[in-house]
């Protein structure tokens, strides 16, 4: 998935109100960019950051510029944007790549669900399979990405109702989309979160399978890349 405008470089000044960022452009302005990620983006909104935004002339978006990467030292990188995963993982699904879930001749996204729910990808072949996809950021180890990075009570949530369709004959899978070039390992953070642990492994229990996938990221694009080794 090959990001819309060319990014352009930058250094975080400050992240505020979960979706705001002022950020020091290499000309010397200072800008305000969305930042589309919720969570805590513990480790990632550290002041003097080096970082990546995609800039924008639609005059509909108060915003001109969108905070998409984050540059690590050591020259990997990691997605910070949340809607990022979903639509690297749909071209992925379609183009049948996807370990373990290339047999689909359907892909439908946000497809309502359980309660008030939707999934983020319900598969149409022999049968149903309905994809949850969580976008993983959080590295608190070298080379171990974890999730969730702060309390999720939606994602507990979306657990329970995976494990309901399972229950209803269908074939469920909750997917880790790890948006770090410097991980190799995948874990859950029980300690931020404990509800979530218990809830996933119920789900486990139930018969929700889990895939957890690697991306290739530059600012040119994010894309799937191959399985990584999980704990859980």
């Amino acid at each position: 998935m090959e990001f819309p405008s060319p990014l352009v470089p930058a250094t975080l000044v400050r992240r505020y109100k979960r979706f705001l960022a002022d950020c020091l452009l290499t000309d010397g302005r200072e800008v305000t960019a969305h930042c589309a990620n919720p969570g805590s983006m513990m480790g990632l909104a550290e002041p003097g950051s080096k970082i990546w935004l995609e800039p924008n002339d639609d005059p509909k978006k108060k915003l001109k510029f969108g905070w998409r990467l984050v540059e690590h030292a050591d020259g990997h990188f990691t997605g910070v944007d949340t809607s990022v995963p979903n639509r690297a993982l749909k071209a992925a699904l379609e183009a049948r790549v996807v370990p373990g879930l290339g047999d689909y001749h359907t892909v439908r996204s946000e497809v309502k669900y359980g309660e008030k729910s939707r999934i983020d990808f319900l598969l149409e072949g022999e049968g149903l399979t309905y994809v949850e996809v969580k976008s993983v950021t959080l590295s608190r180890q070298p080379g171990l990405a974890e999730f969730p990075d702060s309390v999720t009570a939606r994602g507990t949530k979306h657990l329970g109702e995976l494990a309901k369709m399972v229950g209803e004959g269908h074939r469920a899978v909750m997917l880790y989309l790890v948006q770090r070039t410097d991980c190799d390992r995948f874990d859950l953070a029980r300690d931020i979160d404990p509800a979530y642990g218990q809830a996933f492994d119920a789900a486990r229990a139930a018969g929700v399978e889990v895939i957890v996938l690697g991306t290739r990221i530059s600012p040119s694009g994010v894309d799937v890349a191959a399985p990584l080794a999980s704990l859980v």
